[in-house]
């Protein structure tokens, strides 16, 4: 009888092998899909970061051409169906992908309505590492991240009542043509924003308030 239990214990042993063998196998595999998951995050944060950091230096650079819009009789509108240039940007989106040790290898802008998209794709510089599964070891991690700059504001237009002298005082009327357009009353998500283009420096913080910079999905 002992010399049964022996042999049976002596089976069993290999058994044994192959179930710890097996699980630390399943154990180096999970490990494996962490090390990825932790690169296509980082991955995904970088192409947050540049997205972002494009869309919001395109914002300031709008400041300048949306108030010449609004001193012709249809730059608003011309200036809203415009686009962006498509490298506008593309420094601030390298600069933020670099400090997440990331490079960026897509960058461009799409023309929506009233709002303008760009997207950044980034590669990690850093590998997903060694581990069991061999192609991890030169694997980079990708992602891309889709960024908006809107107009979020309407303009608040008041009637002009007519004059009935119009018509007698064409002179008139050509020199007030020569005068500044406006102040405009913008309502930008409920809040009012008037726009004096005759102030030596029409509110500084305008492109905050008119443009709205934020992530969408792609």
């Amino acid at each position: 009888m002992a010399t049964r239990q022996r042999g049976q214990a002596g089976q069993a042993f290999p058994i044994y092998i192959v179930m710890v063998a097996g699980l630390l196998f399943l154990a180096f595999a999970l490990f494996a899909v962490g090390q990825a998951s932790a690169a296509r995050n980082g991955a995904q944060g970088a192409a947050d970061a540049a997205a972002l950091a494009a869309a919001q230096e395109a914002r300031e650079e709008l400041r300048v051409p949306f108030l010449q819009a609004l001193r012709e009789p249809d730059g608003l509108n011309e200036f809203l169906g415009g686009s962006q240039n498509p490298g506008l940007g593309r420094e601030e989106a390298d600069r933020l992908a670099a400090r997440n040790r990331s490079d960026v290898t897509g960058f461009y802008w799409r023309q929506g309505f009233w709002q303008d998209r760009v997207t950044a794709r980034v590669k990690t510089r850093y590998t997903v590492g060694n581990s069991v599964i061999p192609s991890t070891k030169d694997r980079h991690a990708t992602a891309s991240a889709t960024a908006v700059v809107e107009f979020r504001c309407s303009l608040k237009t008041t009637p002009e009542p007519a004059d009935p002298r119009q018509g007698d005082d064409d002179e008139k009327d050509k020199d007030d043509s020569k005068g500044t357009p406006g102040p405009f009353e913008f309502t930008c998500d409920g809040r009012p924003v008037i726009i004096d283009l005759d102030s030596g420096d029409p509110l500084a913080e305008l492109s905050k308030l008119i443009f709205s910079v934020h992530l969408i999905d792609d």
